[in-house]
């Protein structure tokens, strides 16, 4: 407990004190933001804007992380974690693909970083590592981070993707990761657009987990002998609290990066931190054994992209005609007339709803859950 709240508290108090640092040094080294042509008038205003600002968070989140269990363990027992480490990797690694989108961005002089085919390439070579590992480091009740089954609230003992051996098994189970976290990677980076939008959708997402670790952790089958009575209540998660501990850590570091991003921004996340928080996203999903529960959990996300597959398909099916006024969605009600600050709030009330839902399917099959 002491390591969850010391590595959300050092990630708060990393990103709210040093932005303003961070901003002088985006401003001096050019690191602005490039914006659309095509986009709202509204935002040429934010021409050279900082943005990489994803540094500034990922570092808080993963030095939170570790300065949390370093005082953990000075109180008690606070051991890194196979799980924890993945989460870093996940959000590091795709940080990474983001940071090349941007910097190239910024050295082309344009609003057009990496081709759309190496961005995903970037994606799904940082999944399938994360695949990879994830089906390793058994702990001594044999439990490894990820499992062969895809999962709901819990592993789904029928859908198990091993069912013709374990080769096919991973297989499939690195082509479901690539899935995971091209679409929660994507969607936070669509989500993007706005001041404060995708920060502030994104703290409540991964704030559930905080929620869902801390409580897998709680009621884990290791800390239950088989005699207890709700023993058949417990999770097979390994190291559901380390997974709450980095959740924390970067809900803190959003939580203080928000001051300084919410409207009128004086940085931006850019493609660094978007495709970073879908990546800590998607691997919180698959280690918590909670994959499906993410289409609730990250409903927002969903939405925005959606928006854009429907608008495609329409203008095409159409030759010309579109349902939105501008998708990403939220440029459409940019469009028609509402204030920049408006949208945000009412697509944060959306996402806090998706999340409550998510959180609260979570617990109701808890409560429910029969022998």
């Amino acid at each position: 407990m002491i390591a969850l709240l010391v590595g959300g508290l050092f990630g708060l108090l990393w990103t709210l004190l040093l932005t303003p640092l961070f901003i002088r040094l985006f401003k001096r080294i050019q690191w602005g933001q490039f914006i659309r042509d095509d986009g709202p008038k509204s935002h040429h205003t934010k021409r050279g804007t900082p943005t990489m600002g994803g540094i500034v968070f990922i570092s808080g989140s993963v030095l939170g992380w570790i300065v949390g269990h370093l005082v953990g363990e000075l109180v008690g027992s606070a051991p890194f974690t196979p799980s924890g480490w993945l989460v870093v990797f996940a959000m590091v690694g795709l940080g990474v693909v983001g940071f090349l989108d941007d910097f190239t961005k910024t050295r082309r002089q344009r609003s057009l970083g990496l081709t759309p085919w190496a961005k995903i390439a970037g994606q799904t070579l940082v999944a399938i590592g994360f695949g990879a590992l994830a089906l390793n480091f058994p702990n001594s009740d044999g439990l490894t981070p990820a499992s062969f089954n895809i999962s709901w609230v819990r592993d789904i003992p029928w859908l198990d993707l091993a069912f013709w051996g374990t080769a096919v098994g991973a297989v499939l189970f690195v082509l479901w990761t690539v899935i995971i976290f091209t679409s929660a990677s994507n969607g936070v980076n669509v989500a993007d657009g706005l001041d404060g939008l995708a920060t502030g959708s994104s703290i409540f997402a991964i704030g559930s987990y905080v929620l869902i670790g801390f409580w897998q952790f709680n009621q884990s089958c290791s800390n239950l002998l088989p005699s207890d009575e709700l023993y058949y209540k417990c999770y097979e998660v390994r190291d559901p609290l380390d997974l709450a501990i980095i959740a924390a850590a970067i809900v803190g570091s959003l939580v203080g990066f928000l001051w300084w991003n919410t409207s009128p921004a004086q940085i931006f996340m850019g493609d660094t931190g978007s495709l970073g928080l879908g990546g800590a996203l998607a691997a919180l999903a698959i280690l918590t054994r909670t994959e499906l529960l993410l289409v609730l959990i990250g409903g927002l996300f969903l939405i925005v992209v959606g928006s854009v597959i429907v608008q495609r398909i329409y203008f095409k099916a159409t030759k010309g005609k579109r349902i939105f006024l501008m998708s990403p969605l939220h440029h459409h009600f940019e469009l028609k007339g509402w204030a920049e600050v408006t949208v945000v709030v009412r697509f944060w009330l959306i996402a806090a709803f998706f999340v409550a839902s998510g959180v609260g399917l979570f617990y109701l099959e808890w409560v429910v859950r029969t022998r």
